[in-house]
């Protein structure tokens, strides 16, 4: 009989050390999208041959995202090209580009290098300015706009 409690005392003794040591371990958060923007586009990738190119990763079930394509289609010009790189059309281009959260917009160069990206939404204000900047440096007074 005595083995028996002294048994059942062990196994109470570790269970509870068990639980006092589950509670003083943090838990990991679960994995989140990285939401990166991309710093360099294969300008081939969107046929463009103007100067400029702003792409706008987009999803035709986000609100926001048609929000952001409508702000940045006023800029089509002969020295800017707007894509909509829509993800139902566009799929291998997110993943190429590694784009798991949309609305991603950038603005980049002949060369394309990225000089401006905003993610999420965008207020045409900052977006006209950050790409008038990146046109012409210095010629907006926020110049930081759309760099992070």
């Amino acid at each position: 009989m005595i083995q028996v409690v002294i048994a059942a005392a062990v196994v109470a003794a570790a269970v509870v050390a068990g639980l006092i040591l589950r509670r003083r371990q943090a838990a990991e958060a679960p994995t989140q999208p990285a939401l990166q923007i991309p710093t360099q586009l294969d300008r081939a990738d969107f046929a463009v041959t103007s100067p400029w190119l702003v792409a706008v990763f987009s999803s035709a079930t986000c609100h926001t995202c048609a929000d952001v394509v409508a702000k940045a289609q006023v800029l089509n010009s002969s020295q800017v090209t707007v894509v909509d790189v829509e993800f139902g059309a566009s799929q291998a281009l997110h993943r190429k580009y590694r784009i798991d959260a949309v609305p991603i917009l950038v603005v980049a160069d002949a060369d394309g290098v990225v000089r401006r990206g905003f993610a999420g939404p965008v207020t045409a204000t900052d977006l006209w300015a950050a790409v008038a900047d990146a046109r012409q440096p210095g010629s907006t007074p926020e110049p930081e706009l759309g760099n992070g």
